[in-house]
């Protein structure tokens, strides 16, 4: 599991004493990191634990513990259990598919192994296997530099420098010589923070501060090689310090239904009580007169369990191995997902669950990372102002671009450099009036920067720590200003074929952080306002943050927070992301979703009902610990507009469609209970009740679940107001759920009432041949099928072959079955009263003029009702839906709302409709949709070492030493 220390624990971690080439008198943990949800020693309990908490199961296991007691059961013992094990099994191989991918992700993390005191050399560009103290390094000093940005998110460069003492030691000889012990504190979640004491035989002991650390899911930047001593490993190194343990989650939609189905399972026990009270009455007031009968038990209680086992199927057992299977299915799309594949990489879209697949329909706040996912970080140089002059400038850039437009963008070039005017020179070489401006900017511009270059063979490297301030460096060079070295006190420039050298210098500036006062006046501020959405946005950096998440504060930070229409969080700690997350998580009832690309992003990414990794340049931290992984930000609006809100529509059509057709079998039992003086007698077959849900009606909710679209994809894209109908929960509810219920109350007692009435007197054969329960049960039984098929048909909005197989085929099925069923007792001894049914059901007329009478008496109904709400009440979707009808043309139509008012948000979109472009190409580049320019600044970025400390340190001219 991924592990994180709490914070009573973090204050309690003992102190470590680490000895260097000795063995260790304190056992530390690996190296290794898990982010699964199971291993073979917890899968078992946690995989129960997890499935016991489904409403469903719990019900079906306590129903299957009663048909244990003996005589209690009308059923048989064994016809809860077999079908709960199957259940249980399906979902428990589809767990360990799942997990093992998670397993396999972590393998390929854990390939390095270390353990606490082990030397470790460490080259540049690779990510640090642990954290470690510096040793001796490539540069002077034992000075390296390091890129944090899977910590803290933060690009910039940050120096490092080992102590004088161990500077010298950079051969294997001399480390293996090296004898004594570290003191430290023990592991804590402080990314800043160090505190430790290095003493070596025969030296003085020497302190150890954060400047000497580099911590695990760093990378080497600038530096050849860094030696260092490892002092935390695995889950207690600082980066998994401030991870969260990898939560069990469930969506929405599985609570609401888990809810429904305590409220239905308490409506089963009042229907168990109210019969059990009817048995005893009945009996009283007949028993004399109906002596010849063997009675129901007397024992009220018996009665009782008899009663619930007898409507237990009033909940869908199957529903559960359903929504296992379409989620799955659901999954496999997302994976398939042709717009959502990544190229450059072969990088595919991956559902690491399926659980949560249609929570993704319903995300209303949404917390994304900045460098790496919700940009590229890639800056060029395109345009530039000098003196009042514009260059580079070009007034067909202004227009908004269509699709087609960014289709033919070229790629990025490694010179991040598309600056492209001649005057810029040519005002140089003419001598204009504003050439010494020009020759002051480009002389800035290769000077006054961070950039470090390197040399490979002719070819010059900039190493830059952020992507603006290579664009300007790289823009110079192209201009002619090359920027070719540094010292610790000078830059080197070649300058139009001559090389020049200045003196640099940096001023630090200081920083004035929000106070808990100044948070409270923005909250009054805002009066009336806050609490509503706003047009502004929120700028807060993490040392603030750290007074606006404190008690006294936090309510004021949320509700100024919800104010705004965007809020930004700058140089925040992983800890303080996931406490975001989790602070609007619990106060406010909306789906939240955390997107990122590096380790720094885990803690939210799970605490997030639904987290999304992007396999980015930071590693595969956050893709291995998230729900969902993409290769590119642009793919999250289909991920949520498409496959979210269709996965929505399909798992609730799903779920109140099974809790519909069984709801309309199953309570007739409880109709007939009134026919049979409550004896508990059955009225359908007892094969044919088990076949109910696994055969003749399986297959309609699976075409709903993993078919059935309200709108095509791209409708979806097109509109995202569809996305609304989702996120505000339209389509799933306690209103729309137990309508459904009602719905099939209704219609069971048409199903049952009707024939009953109808075949209520003898005379129906010529031949003088009576009926008896079981003739009226096989003709409610076919009138149900064939009504819960149609009814299926009606709920279906995108017919396929399969809808069809669906529909049609499950009639037809249950039509053959019966008939074969009704003459294998002569083959077969199984269900003997069931001989010679089919051909008395098919001989009787009432049934032929039923079979047509009763199902339409049902439906009636429901397409009136529909056909009201779509000629009175017409929402968007159904307007969308007509749209799609009609003609392909979407742009040349214009939506009306109610009023016949024009929508002026719709019409915008349709505006957009008229140019004839795939959705795909929307996604192409990862460019924004208006203006393809823009302005970028570097700026001082507050690491523990300041930037002019770094470029006073560095001295490019000087061979790097060889490690031996």
């Amino acid at each position: 599991m991924s592990g994180a220390t709490s914070s009573a624990d973090l204050d309690e971690a003992p102190a470590r004493t680490i000895h260097v080439n000795q063995p260790q008198q304190n056992k530390f943990r690996d190296n290794q990191v898990s982010t699964a949800k199971y291993s073979v020693v917890t899968f078992l309990p946690r995989f129960l634990y997890e499935q016991i908490r489904k409403a469903a199961n719990a019900f079906f296991l306590f129903v299957a513990l009663l048909q244990q007691i003996p005589d209690v059961s009308p059923t048989g013992r064994y016809t809860t259990l077999v079908p709960l094990l199957f259940i249980l099994t399906i979902a428990g191989i589809k767990e360990i598919i799942e997990d093992y991918k998670r397993h396999k992700a972590d393998s390929a993390v854990n390939k390095k192994k270390t353990i606490v005191g082990d030397f470790v050399k460490v080259t540049n560009g690779q990510h640090l296997p642990a954290d470690m103290i510096i040793v001796s390094s490539s540069e002077p000093q034992a000075m390296c530099y390091i890129e944090t940005a899977n910590l803290d998110g933060e690009t910039n460069l940050k120096i490092r420098q080992g102590l004088c003492q161990t500077a010298s030691l950079q051969s294997r000889e001399e480390l293996m010589k090296v004898s004594g012990r570290i003191e430290c504190e023990g592991p804590n979640r402080h990314l800043y923070d160090f505190v430790g004491t290095l003493r070596l035989d025969g030296q003085s002991p020497v302190s150890v501060g954060p400047d000497q650390i580099l911590l695990r899911g760093a990378q080497l930047r600038n530096t050849q090689w860094v030696l260092g001593i490892v002092v935390y490993t695995g889950h207690d190194t600082k980066l998994m310090q401030n991870s969260t343990k990898a939560p069990l989650k469930r969506s929405n939609v599985e609570k609401v239904t888990n809810m429904q189905i305590l409220v239905l399972f308490c409506i089963l026990l009042v229907m168990a009580l109210v019969s059990s009270v009817g048995a005893l009455l009945w009996n009283r007031t007949h028993g004399e007169v109906v002596w010849y009968l063997e009675m129901l038990s007397v024992n009220f209680g018996y009665n009782l369990l008899t009663f619930i086992i007898l409507y237990n199927n009033l909940i869908p057992i199957s529903l559960l191995v359903t929504l296992e299977v379409v989620k799955f299915t659901q999954a496999l799309f997302i994976n398939w997902d042709i717009d959502m594949y990544y190229p450059e990489t072969d990088t595919p879209a991956m559902a690491r669950t399926s659980n949560l697949n249609e929570e993704l329909g319903q995300v209303k706040y949404l917390f994304s990372d900045k460098t790496g996912t919700l940009t590229c970080n890639i800056m060029n140089f395109k345009k530039c102002s000098i003196a009042g002059v514009t260059y580079g400038h070009f007034p067909e850039l202004e227009t908004e671009r269509s699709s087609e437009d960014f289709s033919q963008l070229p790629p990025s070039t490694s010179e991040s450099c598309e600056f492209d005017d001649p005057r810029l020179l040519q005002n140089i070489e003419n001598d204009h009036p504003t050439a010494a401006h020009i020759q002051e900017f480009l002389t800035l511009l290769a000077v006054c920067h961070t950039v470090v270059p390197e040399r490979q063979g002719n070819k010059i490297i900039y190493q830059a720590s952020s992507p603006d301030e290579g664009a300007l460096v790289k823009g110079a060079k192209r201009l002619g200003y090359v920027f070719t070295g540094r010292t610790p006190h000078s830059v080197i420039v070649d300058a139009v074929s001559s090389r020049c050298a200045w003196h640099s210098g940096c001023q630090p500036h200081a920083v004035c952080p929000a106070t808990r006062a100044a948070l409270t006046q923005h909250c009054n501020n805002l009066g009336d306002s806050l609490g509503k959405e706003n047009d502004i946005a929120l700028i807060i950096d993490g040392h603030t943050l750290k007074y606006a998440l404190s008690f006294e504060v936090r309510q004021s930070f949320l509700d100024l927070a919800l104010s705004c229409k965007a809020v930004i969080c700058c140089r925040v700690s992983p800890l303080q992301k996931s406490e975001i997350v989790d602070m609007v998580k619990k106060h406010v009832n909306a789906i939240t979703l955390a997107i990122g690309d590096g380790a720094n992003d885990v803690g939210m990414i799970q605490t997030a009902h639904v987290g999304v990794g992007i396999s980015g340049n930071e590693g595969m931290q956050a893709t291995n610990c998230s729900d969902y992984a993409i290769a590119q930000f642009s793919y999250l609006e289909k991920l949520l507009l498409v496959h979210g809100a269709w996965s929505y529509n399909r798992v609730t059509k799903c779920i109140l469609y099974c809790f519909y057709k069984n709801v309309v079998l199953y309570i007739i039992e409880l109709w007939f209970a009134f026919v049979n003086g409550f004896s508990g007698q059955i009225l359908f077959e007892r094969w044919c009740i088990g076949l109910y849900n696994v055969i003749f009606t399986a297959l309609p909710p699976f075409t709903l679940g993993i078919f059935e679209r309200s709108c095509t994809q791209d409708s979806m894209l097109r509109f995202p107001q569809l996305y609304k109908i989702t996120q505000n929960a339209d389509g799933f509810n306690t209103r729309v759920f137990w309508g459904h219920c009602i719905n099939a109350l209704i219609h069971s007692i048409i199903l049952f009432w009707f024939p009953l009435k109808v075949l209520e007197h003898d005379a129906v054969f010529t031949n003088g041949q009576g009926i008896d329960y079981l003739f009226v049960g096989n003709i409610v039984y076919t009138y149900v099928v064939v009504t819960v098929c149609l009814k299926a048909g009606l709920e279906t909005t995108a017919w396929t072959r399969f809808s069809h197989l669906a529909v049609w085929g499950s009639m037809l099925l249950w039509l053959v079955f019966f008939g074969v069923y009704s003459a294998i007792w002569s083959v077969f001894p199984i269900a003997p009263d069931m001989l010679g049914q089919a051909g008395m059901v098919l001989r009787c007329g009432y049934f032929w003029f039923g079979l047509f009478l009763v199902p339409t008496a049902c439906l009636v109904k429901d397409v009136a009702w529909r056909a009201a709400k779509h000629v009175y009440y017409k929402t968007l979707l159904e307007e969308v839906q007509e749209l799609e009808t009609k003609t392909r043309e979407l742009g040349k139509a214009m939506l009306r709302d109610s009023n016949g008012k024009s929508v002026n948000e719709r019409d915008h979109l349709l505006k957009r409709l008229g140019r004839k472009t795939p959705p795909s190409l929307f996604r192409a580049h990862s460019v924004q949709q208006s203006v393809s320019h823009g302005y970028a600044f570097s700026q001082e970025e507050h690491g523990v070492v300041s930037q002019s400390e770094v470029v006073r340190s560095y001295d490019t001219t000087k061979r790097r030493t060889e490690v031996q």
